[in-house]
C-alpha cells in the first residue's frame, strides 16, 4: 500500500467527536437560521436536516434555496473559540510525523476554521495544502465534482494513488466509488465502501503502516 496523497477530512477526523466542538458550530447554523429566515426551534432542526441531506451541507443548501452570503455564514457559524475545545496533541504530532506523502486537509469548512483546528493541535506543518468549501465551489463533498476539483488542484491524475480518510459514510462512498483508498475514523464498522476502519485517527498506522511511501 503506498499513497501519493493522503486525504484529510477535518472536522471529527483529525480530532474525537465528543470534543463539543461540531455541537459549537451547529448552534452557531441554528442561531443563523433564526435570524436570517425568522423561524425557530423545531422548524430549525428540520430544515438543517431537510438541507443537508438533499444538498449535501446546510449551506449549500441555504445557499441555493435562499441566496445567502456564504462568507458571512462561515464566518458566523466557525466563530467559537477553538482553544476551548482543542489543544496541542502530541501523539496525532506523532502519528503524522510518520509519513511521508503529501498531506492535504479536505473539508467543508473554510480554510480559516481549518487553520485554527490544526494551529491549536500542532499539526498545521504537516499539511501541504487545505482544499475547503470554497475551494470545491459550487460543490460539496459528498458531490463526485467537489473530489474531482480537489485532486486537480494538486495535480492528482488518479485516485487509486491517493487515501481519503474521513468520519463520514456518504463521503467516503464518493471516494470509494472515485478510487480512493477509504478510511472510516469513529468506528470500527466498516461500509461496504470502507477499505479500513479505526477508532481514532491516532491508530492510523494500524491500517496504513508507518513504512509506507509512494515510489515517485
Amino acid at each position: 500500500m503506498c499513497f501519493e496523497v493522503m486525504f484529510f477530512d477535518l472536522d471529527e477526523t483529525l480530532y474525537p467527536s465528543n470534543t463539543g466542538i461540531w455541537q459549537a458550530i451547529g448552534d452557531r447554523m441554528d442561531e443563523y437560521i433564526h435570524e436570517r429566515l425568522m423561524i425557530s426551534g423545531q422548524e430549525v432542526t428540520n430544515l438543517r436536516n431537510d438541507l443537508f441531506h438533499k444538498y449535501g451541507t446546510t449551506l449549500r443548501g441555504l445557499r441555493e434555496v435562499y441566496g445567502i452570503n456564504e462568507s458571512e455564514f462561515l464566518k458566523f457559524v466557525h466563530d467559537i473559540p477553538i482553544q476551548d475545545y482543542l489543544k496541542r496533541d502530541d501523539v496525532l504530532i506523532n502519528t503524522l510525523s510518520q509519513y511521508s506523502s503529501k498531506k492535504v486537509i479536505f473539508t467543508n469548512a473554510d480554510t480559516g476554521h481549518a487553520h485554527r483546528v490544526l494551529s491549536n493541535l500542532g499539526v498545521e506543518h504537516f499539511f501541504d495544502e487545505v482544499i475547503d468549501i470554497q475551494a470545491i465551489h459550487p460543490y460539496c463533498k459528498p458531490m463526485k465534482e467537489a473530489y474531482q476539483l480537489a485532486m486537480t488542484s494538486i495535480g492528482v491524475k488518479s485516485a487509486a494513488n491517493c487515501v481519503m480518510i474521513d468520519d463520514s459514510d456518504r463521503n467516503l462512498q464518493t471516494a470509494h466509488e472515485l478510487g480512493f483508498f477509504t478510511i472510516r475514523v469513529g468506528t470500527e464498522e466498516r461500509s461496504p465502501f470502507v477499505d479500513a476502519a479505526i477508532t481514532n485517527i491516532k491508530l492510523l498506522p494500524e491500517v496504513i503502516p508507518v513504512s509506507t511511501r509512494f515510489a515517485q
